[in-house]
């Protein structure tokens, strides 16, 4: 009776939660409208004023400054300010390319020079030095205080030769110990910053004219191009784009500066770029750019796979794995709506291994608990932990057991019963020498951060060993009627893909053996 009667007040409290709520959400609902109206309405009116000032720019073309076959000369010069270089007279040239010819494929990325020069302060003391660029039609000059220079018609840019990257600290110690192997320094810099910017330098660049004769119209130019090009109203021209190419320099590649440095290598080479792959360049700046926005900072290691994938493979292989990754997300997506199907459909767990159902979910919350423990970025957070969702909603919503005796006194748990014994005879020793192993040789942030660590760790290794329960009772009840067959469908045909990623990603030969050993399950 006291269990009846103080439920009442619970009801009724939460009665009370759902209507505040509800009240909230009705009013946000009705402020977030109002916003969009009365934003879409400016918008809307200043469209409507700018209409015959942009219909007036659509009817203007304008053609490009260079013509085929156009001789230019290149004039480069260092300077510590990013600022438009304009000392002339008190800096020497560093370099100058005379009669070069545009649109010409015929030197293909020629090296123009290289020079090594000792390593200027600036990079020492974490600053950065820029390369300014003047193009000019061959005999001009980009010096303003000479009879040869013509203003509008001088092509300038300007890019930082070093790159700044961060190196993070990670307090670890032995958690047996209390040592580390770290030094003095990385520990003390551990204990008072997570990250250091540091100055790195790559001998390489590629500076590019694209090469292209569209008639452009100011008004109605799309990303990219309104950003790169530049339009000369009076002469009713526009200039060549200027491009910097340093896609193809990985990361691996970058030399930290130091005191130990005490000459830097600079190679400059030029490459006439077509319209098509300008775009292809300029899209992967802008994705950098919107994740640097969304606040992930792009990873250089996962952009060097991709980068070299695109050297060693073959094209023919990489047009085939661009489409059966389209394929994966498609099967993916097809599993993971039929395995929800099934499990709404299911009324009774005959058949099937209920310890390795909830096992999966339980390995799923363990990768995202492992994921925020490692300071990933949200967008990789999200993604895993809809993932874990996924599970979730696969499978305790979906099911409802109304006759859970029979089920407990069937052969199903028997022989669920029987696989899970034998199996736990077999990774407890694994489990307890892994967990054993990486207290003792495996610096650690802390006790949460060891027992992730430990788990995440032996889940990657010895986890699709927990698929065996299933067939265990498949060949026990003689059938696989009960299982959800278009999920493992999908599923099976994705492991086949997964192999193919395999051969064309760079990756440790341990991991790749890896990638094999759920085909062997699902063949079974």
């Amino acid at each position: 009776m006291a269990e009846a009667n103080g439920a009442v007040p619970d009801v009724a409290e939460n009665q009370g939660h759902r209507g505040a709520w509800t009240t909230f959400k009705n009013l946000f609902s009705r402020v977030l409208l109002i916003y969009l109206m009365v934003t879409m309405f400016k918008i809307y009116t200043k469209d409507a004023d700018r209409d015959v000032t942009v219909n007036a720019r659509r009817d203007v073309r304008f053609r490009n400054l260079f013509v085929p076959g156009q001789l230019f000369d290149l004039h480069l010069y260092l300077d510590i300010s990013e600022q438009r270089f304009t000392n002339f007279v008190g800096r020497d040239l560093f370099y100058k390319g005379v009669g070069m010819r545009y649109g010409d494929y015929s030197n293909d990325l020629e090296t123009l020079f290289e020079k090594t020069i000792p390593t200027p302060e600036v990079l020492m003391q974490n600053k950065s030095i820029y390369l300014h660029v003047f193009i000019t039609k061959s005999g001009f000059s980009p010096n303003p205080h000479d009879h040869s220079y013509e203003k509008r018609e001088v092509i300038y840019g300007v890019t930082r030769l070093n790159k700044f990257r961060r190196k993070h600290h990670k307090q670890t110690i032995n958690l047996l110990t209390g040592m580390n192997e770290q030094s003095e320094t990385d520990v003390e810099k551990s204990c008072r910053i997570k990250y250091e910017v540091l100055n790195f330098w790559h001998p390489n660049l590629t500076i590019s004219l694209v090469d292209d004769q569209t008639q452009w119209n100011r008004g109605a130019l799309p990303p990219p191009f309104n950003e790169a090009i530049v339009f000369d109203t009076v002469g009713g021209f526009y200039l060549p784009i200027l491009f910097f190419n340093d896609y193809w320099n990985l990361a691996h590649e970058y030399v930290p500066v130091n005191s130990s440095m005490k000459e830097i290598t600079l190679r400059i080479s030029y490459q006439s770029l077509s319209l098509f792959k300008y775009q292809l360049y300029a899209s992967q700046q802008t994705r950098n750019k919107w994740s640097l926005m969304l606040g992930n900072e792009p990873d250089d290691d996962d952009q060097d796979l991709i980068k070299q994938a695109l050297l060693e493979t073959n094209p023919i292989v990489l047009g085939a794995t661009f489409f059966v990754s389209i394929l994966h997300t498609v099967f993916e997506f097809l599993a993971f709506k039929n395995d929800i199907q099934f499990w709404h459909a299911r009324n009774n767990l005959k058949g099937l291994s209920v310890r390795s159902v909830l096992f999966n979910i339980f390995q799923s919350l363990v990768v995202f608990l492992f994921i925020c423990d490692n300071d990933t970025n949200w967008i990789v957070k999200t993604s895993v932990g809809i993932d874990h969702m996924e599970k979730w909603l696969g499978f305790i919503p979906g099911i409802k057991i109304s006759d859970k005796g029979s089920y407990i006194a069937s052969n199903t748990k028997t022989y669920d019963d029987i696989a899970f014994k034998y199996l736990f005879w077999i990774l407890f020793p694994l489990f307890a020498g892994y967990a054993i192993y990486s207290l003792v040789f495996v610096e650690q942030r802390g006790w949460y951060s060891w027992i992730l660590n430990m788990l995440y760790g032996f889940l990657l290794m010895f986890g699709f060993i927990m698929m065996t329960p299933q067939l265990f009772i498949n060949y026990k009840l003689k059938s696989v009627a009960h299982l959800p067959w278009r999920m493992l469908t999908y599923k099976f045909i994705n492991t086949f893909i997964d192999d193919l990623f395999a051969f064309v990603i760079r990756m440790p030969i341990m991991y790749r053996i890896g990638c094999f050993r759920d085909d062997i399950v699902f063949i079974k």
